[in-house]
């Protein structure tokens, strides 16, 4: 991760990622960057670049002014294999969107996605479908409020 700050646009959808070995999450905020939304799941394949040109055509048709990848850190908050791999990726991305690409800490994500599911009655074999869109939804809605509480971000 580089010191370098980021400028994603205060006004216009953000969609937010997170980034699994099977599924990609996706979440979109709305326009004024308020609430984040769980919108959809990307099943992963052999073939990243028809991944991430799905990715593209989400962030198109959600007309979204940047986007925010879900970075696991360790629980020390270092980073780590799978952190090196999404930072890999959001830089990947970046390339595709043509829009401000920036990492934002997901610990703890999945697991308050898979226990407010819980909450709301799904078993296990029923989040499997939405545990990683409401993970990137929670990941997104940390963003939104830590940036409305003036923190930097950080580019990918």
């Amino acid at each position: 991760m580089t010191d370098v700050l980021v400028s994603v646009p205060a006004i216009g959808r953000i969609v937010g990622l997170d980034l699994g070995q099977r599924r990609v999450g996706v979440a979109v905020s709305d326009s004024r960057q308020r609430l984040a939304t769980a919108v959809t799941t990307i099943h992963r394949s052999n073939d990243r670049e028809r991944e991430h040109r799905e990715i593209g055509q989400l962030v198109a048709e959600y007309e979204a002014a940047g986007v925010v990848v879900g970075l696991p850190l360790s629980l020390t908050g270092e980073v780590g294999p799978a952190a090196r791999a999404a930072l890999d990726e959001a830089a990947q991305l970046a390339a595709v969107v043509r829009v401000s690409v920036v990492t934002h800490d997901e610990r703890f994500t999945t697991v308050s996605a898979a226990s407010a599911l819980r909450a709301g009655g799904r078993t296990t074999k029923q989040q499997r479908g939405v545990v990683d869109r409401v993970a990137a939804a929670v990941m997104l809605q940390s963003w939104i409020e830590r940036r409305m509480g003036g923190d930097d971000e950080r580019p990918a």
